[in-house]
């Protein structure tokens, strides 16, 4: 989708439903990985936060939480700011990338359905920048599209996937065809690059916390 036009903004929470598996549980778990380190009071950044979604559970989930949350897109911010409502002035937005970001010593981060867009090189460098921001041993936890490197398994998994939105009512031949052009231009990178990623980036123990078609999701721990 193109995260300026006004009219794929107004449907993208109800695409993120039925286009990612599991999307509720998926930030219920992100939130319980973070809170095993994030104080009460403490301070989580969330990269790639346009739309509000996971903002608006970890506000829910964590009332003390102090939330920033970063997006290039104003116009998904602004649809981020409608889905938190009330729970808005909690929460820090910022328009930009992670350099925008002028704080540090953040107790934790997330970066979810984010990732699979940048090349390994924007990722690298963001991951690291994500790093430099973080406490010592705060939780990272990210998710994304992440499927074998093989040209026929991955476009077998992302068929695998067209099948699962098109039964959540995504039109089964545009379903078809995204995953076809997905399969062929989306930097994807294979579950073991992006674990040697996170480890080249600066963090540790990455550990794999969730598996849903073709996506994956981890958590690691920002290095010293």
């Amino acid at each position: 989708m193109s995260f300026s036009d006004p009219s794929a903004v107004a449907q993208y929470a109800d695409n993120l439903f039925r286009q990612v598996p599991g999307v509720h549980a998926l930030h219920q778990m992100a939130s319980v990985l973070l809170a095993e380190h994030v104080p009460s009071d403490g301070r989580v950044l969330v990269l790639g936060a346009g739309g509000g979604v996971e903002l608006k559970a970890f506000a829910e989930d964590h009332p003390r939480w102090r939330l920033t949350g970063v997006d290039p897109s104003s116009e998904m911010l602004g649809l981020a700011t409608s889905t938190l409502g009330p729970l808005a002035p909690r929460v820090k937005l910022v328009n930009g990338y992670i350099e925008s970001v002028l704080e540090t010593d953040f107790d934790g981060a997330t970066c979810l359905l984010t990732l699979h867009f940048l090349s390994f090189e924007e990722r690298l460098r963001t991951l690291r920048e994500l790093n430099c921001r973080l406490k010592p041993g705060a939780p990272l936890v990210i998710a994304h599209h992440s499927v074998p490197d093989d040209a026929d398994e991955k476009l077998s998994w992302f068929r695998r996937w067209a099948a699962f939105t098109s039964a959540n009512g995504i039109p089964e031949d545009s379903a078809h065809s995204r995953a076809d052009s997905i399969a062929s231009k989306l930097p994807t990178l294979s579950p073991e690059s992006e674990v040697e990623l996170l480890q080249k980036a600066g963090f540790e123990q990455p550990s794999l916390f969730y598996a849903a078609l073709t996506f994956r999701g981890w958590v690691a721990y920002a290095g010293s």
